[in-house]
């Protein structure tokens, strides 16, 4: 007869979850056993949970379905806690089994006991439970998928106590349908459209599903219409980029940054996205980024239909003309066509890697980035490059970039994957090499090693700390003792090579490219930020795409020395 485990097995696969990330213990040994009757379950095994819950997140983000996570009591669920984050800020169905000591065990307060639901509700707000009978179990799985598929997506955490699993004579439950998206009433379509046919200076703000597919191109129909620019938000879950896809700016880190690109609207247009705001708190400086007396319009909230309402808007500002000035028409500028760039000769960089990356970056490559301040360049120079999409630090909690990867690799499977990686970050989460060796996922990670937690030099000067000791600069230096990222890989699992000029990082990326499997390339580089100051100005510049002439000068003003 089925037991406990195997019923959430079977209701996971039923209601269409069939790849399961895991790192488990004790507690989830009945779920481990039950795989082998369930063939249609992909187990896949992390070395730490922050690897398995990150790469639920990317395999969401690429499928736009839950993967499941096996994750061993509190502590297991605490260690994947800051991919989780990362999840939830993306908004992508996530769905968390978490062991739990069994129910007649739990007064006897053992050593792993802990409250589960506590540390839970930190990343899974909106849905939470904790199973008390074998015979709800597979009903509350049931409901966990619904909950997590949306819209929106969300972080669903079922905690199943053990002898709930191993309990016989337990039958699957028949899927729950997820809600469907909300259709956006004809008077917010309408405020919306009259708002960006006055003329006035006008700029759509797209997030989450706006970013890619017919939603992206809907918006891009809109912006041509009604002369509005199109930003994303700084980090978006994903956002679909390169030559003949519409291109969107994205709002910078740096709030001095967006404050520039922001200036002078006058409406702004929230597509799945929420308004601009600094990423922390500065002395003296603005943390809410909407410029004075621009009028912020909400045109989709969360479980509305991103796509359906964009398309609707499209048609309506279409059937409307071009924006007026006055009676004069003004029909919206043809952005220029960028191309992609050729392998640089000169030294190798963190600017010139990211450009010889872009020049062979293949049609269809999913770009999981996390290169922070060394691929603060990436986003210029692959603009031309083949039509890709990108995936970004959504929540801001490192060691994010390998894991994502490892679930875009995992649910695309015809498609190659390029994990851009700065050292630091790479750190957290450096398991994840042995999951891609392990499962021979088609895998490049470009590590650019600066030696440094570069970002944390500028932070430093940003936060109002004018001279700084050896023993905070100590903090912030990854130099002593040198990290080695050949080393480590080739211990994981994944062959790697060092490449110290542009053509060795072009011929080992032409290599991997070729080859199935997962490969990496170390970049050793010098960092691009030192203290308030921007080592490779222009470049960095160049990097927030299609800037009009007046907004560079403008930022040149605001970050030179």
């Amino acid at each position: 007869m089925p037991s406990g485990a195997q019923a959430l097995l079977r209701t996971l696969v039923d209601a269409g979850v069939t790849v399961c990330f895991t790192n488990p213990g004790t507690s989830e040994m009945h779920f481990v056993a039950a795989l082998d009757n369930v063939p249609e379950m992909r187990a896949v095994l992390a070395l730490f949970e922050g690897v398995a819950t990150g790469a639920a997140d990317g395999y969401a983000r690429m499928t736009g379905r839950p993967a499941a996570t096996l994750l061993h009591l509190g502590p297991g669920l605490g260690n994947g806690l800051a991919n989780l984050h990362n999840a939830r800020r993306a908004r992508v169905p996530v769905v968390n089994i978490v062991g739990d000591h069994a129910t007649y065990h739990a007064p006897y307060d053992a050593q792993l006991q802990s409250d589960i639901e506590t540390v839970a509700r930190n990343v899974s707000p909106g849905w939470v439970r904790t199973s008390t009978s074998a015979e709800s179990l597979p009903k509350d799985l049931a409901e966990a998928v619904a909950a997590a598929t949306g819209p929106p997506g969300q972080v669903a955490t079922l905690i199943v106590p053990a002898d709930l699993s191993w309990t016989d004579g337990v039958q699957p439950a028949v899927p729950v349908p997820p809600a469907s998206p909300r259709p956006v009433g004809t008077e917010a379509i309408e405020a919306v459209r009259s708002a960006l046919m006055m003329g006035k200076r006008s700029a759509l703000l797209l997030g989450g599903s706006a970013l890619h597919g017919p939603a992206l191109r809907a918006a891009a129909r809109i912006a041509t219409t009604t002369g509005a620019q199109l930003f994303a938000e700084v980090f978006p879950r994903r956002i679909e980029r390169g030559a003949g896809v519409p291109a969107v700016e994205r709002i910078a880190y740096f709030a001095e940054l967006a404050s520039v690109q922001l200036a002078g609207l006058e409406h702004l247009v929230l597509v799945d996205a929420p308004a601009p705001v600094s990423f922390f708190a500065y002395p003296g400086k603005k943390s809410h980024l909407v410029p004075e007396g621009c009028a912020v319009h909400r045109l989709t909230a969360d479980g509305d239909d991103v796509a359906g309402t964009l398309a609707v808007l499209a048609d309506a500002v279409l059937a409307g003309g071009s924006r007026t000035t006055g009676s004069v028409k003004q029909p919206a500028k043809a952005p220029k066509t960028p191309r992609a760039p050729e392998i640089p000769q000169g030294p190798l960089t963190a600017a010139s890697a990211c450009q010889t990356i872009a020049a062979l970056l293949p049609e269809g490559a999913i770009v999981s980035d996390e290169a922070n301040t060394s691929g603060v360049t990436f986003a210029g120079a692959s603009a031309g490059s083949p039509p890709h999409d990108l995936l970004t630090l959504t929540g801001g909690a490192i060691g994010q970039g390998l894991p994502v990867a490892i679930g875009a690799a995992v649910a695309c499977p015809d498609r190659p994957v390029v994990a851009l990686e700065a050292d630091g970050s790479a750190m957290y989460t450096i398991q994840s090499l042995w999951t891609m060796a392990r499962e021979r996922l088609d895998v490049t990670v470009v590590i650019f090693n600066n030696r440094s937690y570069g970002i944390l030099d500028v932070e430093l000067q940003r936060v109002g700390v004018q001279a700084a000791g050896q023993k905070a600069q100590a903090q912030l230096d990854l130099a002593d003792p040198a990290l080695d990222f050949v080393a480590l890989s080739q211990g994981l699992g994944v062959p790697a090579v060092l490449a110290s000029t542009n053509q060795e990082l072009a011929a080992a990326l032409r290599r991997a490219f070729a080859e199935p499997g997962p490969h990496l390339v170390e970049v050793v580089v010098p960092p691009v930020f030192s203290g308030r100051r921007l080592k490779a100005l222009p470049t960095v510049l160049s990097a927030l795409e299609h800037l009009p002439a007046p907004l560079g000068r403008a930022l040149k003003r605001r970050i030179a020395p």
